[in-house]
């Protein structure tokens, strides 16, 4: 079983998903007067970074690390399911 999040945690998990924030939005192109286009590595990266992000969420603000391990299983295949298709439907 694991520990109750503390305040501490909490904070620290809110300055990463704020830190993760600011890097997808400097990895996207057109910042400036460039224009933008489309790169899949930079893709990857940022779904990657939401996927974090969403487990971040999930884990320590909806309770879900103190949840029973079906629920955090299931809360974690949801994850891959929605950003598997989010980039199945960019790639495509």
């Amino acid at each position: 079983m694991t520990r109750p999040v503390t305040v501490h945690a909490t904070t620290v998990v809110w300055l990463l998903l704020a830190v993760i924030t600011l890097l997808s939005w400097a990895l996207a192109p057109g910042h400036g007067q460039s224009q933008a286009t489309p790169s899949i590595p930079i893709t990857l990266a940022v779904v990657a970074l939401g996927a974090l992000k969403g487990r971040l969420i999930i884990g320590y603000f909806m309770e879900a690390r103190t949840a029973p391990r079906w629920l955090r299983i299931a809360t974690d295949l949801w994850l891959v399911v929605l950003w598997g298709a989010v980039l199945g439907i960019y790639l495509w």
